[in-house]
């Protein structure tokens, strides 16, 4: 018996394939449990429609990403933080002070995209930090942490 997977099944395929399986555990298990539906002519059709427009979705997705690490990858963004006499820095600098520093340079990224190369941050100076634009599309940026 022909099926579409609706979700990943272990030691059987990824979501939409076109698998065979046995009669009996397509209609006792899969496709009561949610995980696939059956292939008819129709399913098939409409599934490969979902693939083709995914396709397309993914390719705006990965060129709107491009963009935004080539727009980060010359881009310096400035820090302010309190400081005490000696040079320290009162805490640390977080993702979030750096998400709200982009943003005041016209780029608005989730902080929880945003990894820094050398953490805790506890001193002045110039650091390397990422931004997680798609999957695998990463824009490298410089920040630099001065005083208030």
């Amino acid at each position: 018996m022909e099926i579409i997977l609706k979700k990943d099944v272990a030691k059987l395929g990824l979501a939409d394939d076109i698998v065979k399986v046995k009669t009996g555990y397509a209609v006792n298990y899969l496709i009561p449990q949610g995980y696939a539906i059956l292939a008819t002519p129709s399913a098939k059709k409409i599934l490969a429609e979902n693939i083709r427009q995914r396709a397309h979705k993914e390719a705006k997705l990965r060129s709107d990403a491009e963009a935004l690490a080539a727009k980060l990858a010359g881009m310096t963004v400035k820090v302010a933080v309190k400081v005490s006499e000696n040079g320290k820095i009162y805490g640390s600098v977080t993702t979030m002070q750096i998400a709200d520093a982009l943003a005041a340079a016209g780029v608005e990224v989730d902080k929880k995209d945003i990894t820094i190369a050398a953490e805790p941050i506890k001193e002045l100076g110039v650091y390397d930090a990422s931004v997680k634009c798609y999957k695998d599309i990463k824009g490298e940026f410089k920040f630099e942490v001065v005083a208030e």
